[in-house]
């Protein structure tokens, strides 16, 4: 499935987490559009204030570059499909798991991922 990306994404849109950094000893800010980019602070508040000015940034500079901005996980169209290759053996077992229970395999897949 091909997304076009939009421009101009406000940046409070983006998915924004803190959690703590034991190697660092302290918390760290990650926005999951923007995998490369990260923000430490000493607080969890200043971590997301650091990522979201960082993030805020990139797309300043990517649009003044004319690169396409990431499209906000929040406002992405999903189908609810997805392809996913498996050895052949997983597929066997699982298909004869699915048959065993009386379901389809991918009832059985979905119910499995949504555990």
């Amino acid at each position: 499935m091909k997304q076009t990306p939009k421009r101009n994404p406000k940046a409070d849109h983006f998915t924004y987490r803190v959690t703590w950094s034991a190697e660092d000893n302290e918390h760290v800010g990650l926005c999951a559009e923007f995998p490369s980019l990260s923000w430490l602070a000493c607080t969890p508040e200043d971590a997301l204030a650091g990522i979201r000015k960082t993030v805020k940034a990139a797309v300043k500079d990517m649009e003044a570059a004319g690169e396409l901005v990431p499209v906000p996980l929040a406002v992405k169209h999903y189908s609810g499909q997805f392809r996913i290759r498996i050895p052949p053996s997983a597929h066997r077992s699982l298909a004869l798991e699915a048959a065993e229970q009386g379901v389809s395999l991918n009832r059985l897949a979905s119910a499995k991922l949504s555990a």
